[in-house]
């Protein structure tokens, strides 16, 4: 979606404007954060999963510490996606609306994985009961 954002901005003159999305300030910035969210959510993921699986070579067992790890960079990971997608849905403004557009699939797609338990908020209570040394429900671990 956010390559999506980048080509319709070149292109993209919203009614009422004289110059493209592409020349307005606000979308280059908006542009700037999504992909510092998407590149650091992506090197978090992967980078964790690198470790862990080189770790889990040597030791052949998966640790708690390991697993809430990876809970905590696959979830962030999929609620800095939204992020990225709300916000290039709404700067392509109606073009985003519409089914053919580089948006709408992606917009509902992303909210559907948010939606399903890869994607619940409440992994991050479960990160924070495991730092603040609760004792945990590893259910979904």
């Amino acid at each position: 979606m956010l390559d999506g954002l980048v080509e319709l901005a070149k292109e993209k003159t919203p009614r009422g404007f004289k110059r493209t999305l592409r020349d307005s300030a606000v979308i280059q910035s908006q542009v700037g954060y999504a992909e510092g969210q998407l590149q650091s959510a992506r090197h978090f993921l992967l980078g964790s999963l690198e470790e862990i699986w080189r770790a889990v070579g040597r030791s052949g067992a998966l640790t708690l510490d390991q697993r809430v790890r990876i809970r905590l960079a696959s979830t962030y990971a999929i609620h800095q996606a939204k992020a990225v997608a709300d916000m290039t849905h709404h700067a392509g403004g109606a073009t985003s609306i519409f089914i053919e557009s580089a948006f709408d699939r992606g917009f509902r797609d992303i909210h559907a994985v948010t939606q399903q338990l890869q994607g619940r908020q409440s992994h991050f209570e479960t990160v924070g009961q495991f730092l603040l040394g609760h004792e945990l429900d590893t259910t979904f671990l």
